[in-house]
């Protein structure tokens, strides 16, 4: 268990704009920040974040919360990881007990391939630098590809014993389940005919190489062999499991994820090693797509924390052919897209091994090309003098133009294009209009095809009525959490009779604190909040704000339970929806609430109250149709009838 002193540090240390930062390309926007979400696929940020009360929100999705939400959500972390993840990150010593077997086996699914990832990582490391074998076979094989001490170990690079089930045995030795070292891959097990289970290791003989989260968790490996067994295949990664998806993930977005940030461009590469090279040659903002084809998945994992890629690829023409394809899924992105070929017989890896830090930044700034100039070069060559092939090679670049959403980049790209081969621009943008027509005509027949068959029929859908009496209730947490502790002066109505015997609401100004004024109203009006989470708020904001003046929205989020966490961002983040739209570019000018609390407080009250007499007199008159004298009822509901209207008379309403 994690000391609650130990969870208050945290709490008080973590910035949620620094935490979210290292995921999301955040942009200031007035006090807040905002961001594409990293949990759909946008194009247009509605990701909140507020350093003022340290909590998020994700318009898109509706998720939100503070810090640890955050991580819990993203991340896919327990409670207690995240407290970890973020203890971590802000140098905070944690007191925390060793795992026994029982708690081990008491952790989720997920949870536990994550802590037997965690489990072979280590092992691995200490394979490498501890044994006899790994330090003259692994440590050897990474000197020899220029590896530093400092870089080999901060990529957690390690090595798996060529021994069958070395890994296996040492695992389950130390109390880890087989079920989960088969999920995560680690070992293979096979049944045998007779119920005998074999079990080996997938990466025997192997140099490893973890694979990353964006919050360095490990989530599975690359293994590569160092025999020359032509059976085996030179690189392994993990199957696909609960917890690594490859077309999800990125190698070194973990230790590139700020430098790609900071330098507003993330270079893509093919390869572990070149990644590693790059890195150790002072290049940082460098992912691999670890061998796999480029994915929209990727593409948007790049696009959180920059709008530009430079493609690295080495000078052969399979290499070339390939970044080909991928360009077009980046540009649908909407992205902005480089592309650098190496001199023949060089990839990143040797590049970056064989050349100075300013040699090789020169040589990336000078031949990163866009991907007009690289594709019509590359084509061009191949087309040569043949106009077929010159003609199958400009349809091909207005093809991928086609796929960027942006018309002005568009427009500009056409030109480009008109320029180095030589056409004219109506031509193109014919060709461009051909295809567009062409995608249009596509999605409608596709849209048709799913559609059932056209039938007139009654709508038989509800149109949901607002839950008033939630949004009330909705209101005064956002109310208690905003402005609690603020003393207002506040018109009071005390119902007295006048000298014609009416019932009158005459007005008293006092000055007390926000919170002092609902609970004082709530009580006297004998009125409980009717939805149970926002009752548990409601005291709990009650309960603090009433034993110190001290109250922090953030210690406050901290104490609570993390399902309701995200009620209470959602409530503090509302107003935020509307800066998202800049309304004051269109010269409107939102009020600013800060002017009006007194008078936002009491008419919410009132408000409350008028719902409170229409539900009883509701009531009342359900009643009439029980019995047949009804006259104390109906003295009653003239009564209550009479108040709301007084009540809407101060809320300047007309009763119909």
């Amino acid at each position: 268990m994690i000391s609650k002193t130990t969870i208050d540090q945290v709490y008080e240390a973590a910035r949620v704009e620094e935490v979210i930062g290292d995921f999301v390309q955040l942009k200031k926007s007035g006090s807040n920040f905002k961001g594409l979400s990293p949990f759909s696929d946008e194009r247009t940020p509605s990701f909140m974040v507020s350093p003022v009360k340290q909590i998020w929100k994700d318009f898109s999705s509706g998720k939100g919360g503070n810090v640890v939400a955050f991580l819990m959500e993203h991340e896919h972390f327990g409670y207690p990881e995240a407290i970890r993840y973020l203890a971590k990150k802000y140098n905070i010593e944690i007191e925390e007990t060793e795992k026994t077997d029982e708690e081990k086996e008491q952790a989720n699914e997920r949870e536990s391939m994550y802590l037997v990832s965690e489990y072979a990582s280590k092992y691995f490391i200490k394979t490498l630098w501890q044994s006899e074998l790994g330090k003259a076979i692994g440590l050897s094989y990474f000197k020899e590809r220029g590896f530093t001490d400092e870089i080999i170990k901060k990529f957690a690079l390690g090595y798996n014993p060529d021994q069958w089930t070395a890994f296996t045995d040492t695992a389950l030795a130390d109390g880890y389940q087989l079920d989960y070292l088969s999920k995560t891959g680690l070992t293979i097990v096979k049944e045998q005919s007779g119920g005998e289970v074999r079990k080996f290791d997938r990466f025997k003989g192997r140099v490893m190489f973890p694979i990353h989260s964006m919050s360095g968790r490990v989530l599975g490996f690359g293994g590569r062999i160092l025999n020359n067994d032509k059976k085996a295949a030179k690189y392994l990664n993990s199957p696909e499991s609960d917890i690594y998806h490859k077309s999800k993930v990125l190698y070194g977005i973990y230790f590139a994820k700020q430098a790609i940030a900071k330098e507003d461009n993330c270079y893509l590469v093919e390869g572990y090693t070149d990644v590693i090279q790059m890195h150790q040659r002072g290049i940082h903002n460098v992912v691999a797509s670890s061998g796999t084809a480029l994915t929209p998945e990727q593409i948007r994992l790049i696009n959180r924390l920059t709008k530009n890629i430079t493609v690295l690829f080495d000078g052969d023409a399979a290499g070339l052919r390939a970044s080909l394809r991928g360009i077009d899924l980046i540009l649908e992105q909407g992205m902005n897209v480089k592309v650098c070929s190496f001199p023949e017989g060089d990839d990143p890896d040797s590049f970056a091994k064989n050349n100075t830090l300013e040699d090789v930044v020169s040589y990336l700034q000078a031949n990163a090309k866009d991907f007009i100039q690289f594709k019509t070069s590359l084509l061009a060559e191949e087309a040569a003098n043949d106009p077929i092939k010159r003609a199958d090679t400009v349809r091909d670049i207005v093809n991928s133009i086609a796929k960027i959403p942006d018309r002005i980049q568009k427009e500009i790209y056409i030109q480009e294009c008109a320029k180095i081969m030589q056409i004219s621009e109506e031509v193109l943008y014919n060709t461009l209009a051909q295809i567009d027509k062409k995608e249009v005509y596509e999605a409608a027949k596709k849209q048709k095809q799913e559609q059932k068959a056209f039938e007139v029929v009654k709508s038989n859908t509800v149109i949901e009525k607002v839950d008033v009496q939630f949004e009330l209730e909705r209101k005064i947490i956002e109310l208690l959490l905003l402005y609690g502790n603020k003393k207002e002066e506040f018109e009071d109505l005390v119902l007295k009779e006048n000298e014609e015997g009416d019932l009158v609401l005459e007005p008293e100004t006092i000055e007390i604190k926000v919170y002092e004024k609902i609970y004082l109203d709530l009580q006297e009006d004998e009125v409980e909040l009717s939805n149970d989470d926002f009752k548990t708020i409601y005291y709990k904001i009650i309960e603090r704000l009433n034993a110190s003046d001290d109250f922090s929205i953030n210690t406050f989020i901290a104490d609570l339970d993390q399902n309701v966490v995200q009620q209470v961002s959602s409530i503090l983040m509302e107003e935020e929806r509307y800066i998202l739209h800049d309304w004051e570019r269109k010269d409107i000018y939102p009020k600013d609430k800060e002017n009006g609390i007194a008078q936002l407080v009491g008419e919410t009250i009132l408000t409350l109250r008028c719902n409170l007499i229409k539900n009883r007199i509701s009531s009342l008159q359900e009643k009439t149709k029980e019995k047949e004298d009804n006259s104390e009822v109906l003295e009653e509901i003239v009564n209550y009838l009479q108040l709301n209207k007084l009540l809407n008379a101060k809320l300047n309403r007309v009763l119909s």
